[in-house]
């Protein structure tokens, strides 16, 4: 597996890009049960299927342009919008909390904000979820093994390493509407329905008082590359944890709604949370 992939990290993007929008249309034709969902967690976001159609061919691209974000050469790039943002939030030393809804590019803010600012303020360490497939763990290990890229573990000895990050004044990088296992979590809303929502996040910027920025890479197309965006949290985060998840879960609909096209609406956000055990 490891081997398939290095050798699509060589690709061009376009080609990539190209397979990867069949193979996302491909997906759709053949899964009721995705195709339900897209229609569905859009609906609740007052959304028809043909203002979110380009989700499907996104979902796509994502998968199939990893193994060259992750192997391959570097990628055509659009640089931060609001750079002094991010200048001010690391020369605070309060560390910095990332957050990005499952939309565009996940890998791209972890791999430019580590390669740019690793040097002067140390590494961005980024909360992942081994693989439970065996001949994919090994892949997804190596890829993260980046310069300027830390990775942590979603358990107890991952979270423990983000905050001693952050008390060091580091950045890290998560996705909130992840849902997590059973226990870990509350049931807060999105797009006006209750759905089991992580407390991470807002415990990480509680616990160590580090900046909360919102972060996404946006997928321009015809293969150009990628633009990332940059937003500071809109307000002040609540003392409060569900209220503070709350706001978290309104400020990334907020992101959402800048290019629907691009969020996951196929990602089954509003899922009953597996068990830890599971």
């Amino acid at each position: 597996m490891l081997a398939l992939y290095r050798f699509a990290s060589r690709w061009p993007l376009w080609l990539l890009h190209a397979l990867g929008a069949g193979l996302g249309w491909l997906t759709w034709a053949a899964s009721p049960t995705y195709r339900r969902r897209i229609r569905e967690n859009a609906a609740q976001a007052g959304y028809g299927f043909g203002q979110v159609r380009a989700c499907v061919a996104h979902a796509g691209r994502m998968a199939l342009e990893m193994p060259r974000l992750w192997f391959g050469a570097p990628v055509p790039l659009q640089w931060l919008q609001h750079q002094d943002v991010l200048d001010a939030a690391y020369a605070s030393g309060r560390g910095i909390v990332f957050m990005t809804p499952h939309m565009g590019c996940f890998e791209i803010t972890a791999q430019v904000v580590g390669a740019h600012y690793a040097a002067r303020f140390g590494p961005m360490t980024v909360l992942y979820r081994p693989a439970r497939q065996p001949l994919l763990r090994d892949v997804v290990e190596q890829a993260r093994r980046r310069e300027g890229v830390d990775t942590a573990p979603t358990t107890l000895a991952g979270v423990r390493q983000m905050i001693r990050a952050l008390r060091a004044g580091r950045a890290v990088g998560l996705l909130p509407d992840q849902v997590p296992p059973q226990g870990q979590g509350v049931w807060s809303p999105v797009f006006g329905r209750p759905a089991y929502t992580m407390t991470l996040a807002a415990r990480l910027i509680q616990q160590t008082g580090a900046t909360p920025l919102l972060a996404w890479g946006e997928r321009l197309p015809h293969a150009q590359g990628f633009r990332l965006h940059l937003r500071t949290f809109p307000e002040a985060l609540s003392d409060d944890l569900e209220t503070a998840v709350a706001q978290i879960n309104g400020a990334l609909e907020s992101l959402i709604r800048e290019r629907p096209g691009q969020y996951l609406w196929g990602y089954g956000r509003y899922k009953t949370p597996r068990s830890e055990a599971a």
